[in-house]
């Protein structure tokens, strides 16, 4: 008998399961700011230093029986978590957690030490049934999503708040979500099954400004944490997660890919020149896109589609055969070659494109096949079919 593994995350799954390596890598991330008053980022840190079997602790030559759900701590490594200046600060935010009924904590060791215990924590991490030694900084732990709505509730959400927030509200693969078949995409559980959010919206969520809202969103997506495409007018954006795959599946995260976005949803994307940087990272590397020339072969008449979106169609083709294994793509020297093989007319337009070394002997040729769309903003660009024929190399 044979099994398939399907890798989902899905919506009816009351619990996220995070990791304690991410958790560490975004209190190690100084960049992100703290700033806020949800609770939410103190709150998961405890959880993730939790215990999930009962041990003991030695502290100061004294040992301490830490059950599952509990972890004790001094008051100076708390305070370091919690990035606060002063032992009183971390303390207080204890406080404020404990009158939640988040957790419960005790001083011991003369108020040197900290006994802290997750409330729930039975509830959503059972205790291991084999002997097997809690590693602070590895494995696992599962939290509640319907925690997440009642802390980032309670006041101004920090950077970090925010991305927990979009982390633990990602869906991947998930029939009941539109888009969620393409990558992770942040759902917040409306029941709607579409994951388009305005920025008003999250604005009300978060407790910041839209414009707040933006530079949130700008930041992580330069620092690699997601990918977010809008959309013009009121059709609002769509946010998907970077690193998700490998983090959570320990499986190679996918490239997303703005048209295959625009086409899932039918919503026209504008391409523009801002849209189409020079440079783009590919397999870890930085490739330089504008080394791809403008095609000469593009006619003029009113009908046909752009020189702008022809090298926006080079370059984003490059980008998909490199991750897909085509070296010649990341090479510097390559030279591409667009030829159409149909008039430029209303209706579907094919293309074909050769790539190859200066020479432009050729070495992999591919047929494009485009349906120009035109629009207020622009023409929407579908590919739908690519073939490959390596001639030679």
């Amino acid at each position: 008998m044979e099994y398939q593994l399907e890798i989902k995350q899905i919506v009816d799954y009351p619990r996220c399961r995070i990791y304690r390596e991410f958790i560490r890598s975004l209190m190690a991330d100084k960049d992100l700011h703290i700033n806020g008053s949800s609770y939410l980022f103190y709150y998961i840190i405890l959880c993730s230093y939790a215990n999930f079997r009962s041990s003991y602790q030695r502290m100061d030559g004294v040992s301490y029986l830490v059950c599952p759900g509990e972890w004790i701590c001094k008051a100076s490594e708390l305070s370091k978590w919690f990035r606060t200046r002063f032992q009183h600060q971390a303390i207080s935010i204890l406080e404020h957690l404990q009158k939640q009924n988040y957790i419960s904590y005790t001083k011991l060791g003369h108020g040197n030490l900290i006994k802290f215990k997750i409330m729930d924590w039975k509830k959503y991490n059972t205790a291991l049934d084999y002997n097997y030694p809690c590693l602070k900084d590895d494995g696992f732990f599962f939290f509640p999503v319907s925690a997440v709505h009642e802390l980032i509730s309670v006041g101004r959400c920090s950077e970090i708040d925010v991305i927990l927030d979009l982390w633990i509200h990602a869906i991947y693969n998930d029939e009941q979500v539109q888009g969620s078949d393409i990558g992770p995409v942040v759902y917040f559980r409306n029941y709607t099954g579409n994951p388009l959010i305005s920025y008003s919206t999250l604005s009300l969520r978060w407790g910041i400004s839209k414009s707040t809202v933006s530079r949130y969103l700008n930041k992580f997506q330069e620092k690699g944490y997601l990918s977010i495409i809008n959309f013009t007018g009121k059709n609002g954006s769509i946010i998907y997660l970077c690193s998700y795959l490998s983090t959570m599946f320990n499986i190679s995260d996918i490239m997303i890919d703005k048209e295959e976005v625009s086409m899932t949803f039918k919503i026209p994307v504008n391409i523009t020149a801002e849209n189409d940087p020079d440079t783009h990272i590919i397999n870890g590397n930085q490739i330089d896109l504008s080394t791809i020339p403008e095609c000469s072969s593009v006619s003029n008449d009113s009908s046909s589609v752009s020189k702008i979106h022809i090298l926006y169609l080079v370059r984003k083709v490059a980008q998909i055969l490199a991750t897909q294994g085509v070296s010649c793509c990341e090479c510097p020297l390559t030279q591409y070659k667009l030829s159409p093989l149909s008039d430029c007319r209303e209706g579907i337009i094919r293309y074909s494109l050769r790539l190859g070394c200066p020479d432009m002997q050729t070495i992999y040729r591919f047929e494009l096949t485009l349906s120009p769309e035109p629009t207020p903003d622009g023409y929407l660009i579908q590919t739908k079919k690519t073939t490959e024929n390596k001639e030679r190399g």
